[in-house]
């Protein structure tokens, strides 16, 4: 039975997950993350903040990272796996590929630890909400002990099979979003030069095959004009060039997913790294791009 959890890595996605755990009453959480400011959010809902990693995962059951990248999960399980208690499940819901999620499982599995891969979908909103739809792979039998934590983050539990499989279906499905987006946001300016008024626009693609996630979230933001980053660029970038790496690596041609991927490129070198991804609108509009 899971009852001590260490959380590492406070941020957009992961503060959500560690709030709710501490408010639920359930768990006694620990939170360490590189911004005071975001451990204190976590603090302030009920958690306890960890003075390092290893202060963190010293007596947790359950350990969740969510880290910005395949390198930074690497190097933290390398670093603090031994240092918290034997059987203890390390659970990463951070955007990985699924190489890196094999190589975790085997060295955590041959530490006495085990391993299960849960990326996350949707975004921050949902994090807060604990209504995350849960991707999840590893070995079946772990998923019993989890189940009060899913309860408590998120709303829809979809077992993928291994890490590999779980890892793998999360990259490909924010490919499939931002190539998405990178089409409507073609698709808007079109419109728009063709003197469609942006709500009859919205209002009319909600009955066709063009309607998406992507459309129903970030539209509004786009013809606002509203670039304030609630899934950046950057981030965006490095999700979607994993899962061209993994494409390329599979013989499996993604030439849509590559455009995709350098329309996101471009807005970086554009110097909007920071802003949310619906600033790729702004490569085919440049009258927008203040």
């Amino acid at each position: 039975m899971i009852k001590t959890i260490a959380v590492i890595g406070a941020g957009r996605m992961g503060g959500g997950i560690a709030k709710n755990l501490a408010r639920d009453g359930s768990f006694s959480v620990s939170v360490f993350d590189a911004s005071p400011v975001a451990v204190q959010a976590c603090v302030a809902a009920g958690a306890r903040e960890a003075k390092s990693v290893a202060d963190a995962v010293a007596d947790a059951d359950l350990v969740i990272t969510s880290l910005p990248t395949p390198e930074i999960v690497t190097a933290v399980c390398h670093e603090a796996v031994t240092a918290g208690p034997k059987d203890a499940i390390w659970m990463d819901v951070s955007t990985i590929d699924p190489g890196t999620a094999a190589q975790l499982e085997g060295f955590i599995e041959a530490a006495g630890r085990h391993f299960v891969a849960c990326p996350l979908g949707k975004g921050p909103a949902q994090a807060e909400a604990g209504t995350l739809p849960l991707f999840v792979g590893g070995r079946q039998e772990l998923l019993e002990a989890l189940g009060p934590v899913f309860d408590c983050v998120g709303d829809g539990v979809h077992y993928l099979g291994s890490v590999e499989a779980a890892t793998s279906f999360k990259i490909v499905s924010n490919m499939i979003g931002m190539t998405n987006l990178a089409v409507l946001a073609e698709g808007t300016a079109l419109c728009r030069a063709c003197g469609v008024p942006d709500d009859a626009f919205a209002d009319a693609l909600q009955d066709t095959g063009g309607w998406s996630y992507q459309a129903q979230l970030r539209l509004p933001w786009m013809v606002a004009g509203d670039f304030d980053n609630r899934f950046g660029v950057d981030l965006a970038i490095k999700d979607v060039r994993l899962a061209v790496d993994v494409a390329s690596r599979r013989g499996v041609p993604v030439p849509l997913g590559g455009a995709a991927l350098m329309q996101l490129v471009s807005a970086h070198s554009r110097q909007w790294g920071g802003q949310d991804v619906d600033a790729i609108y702004k490569l085919v509009d440049p009258g927008t791009a203040v």
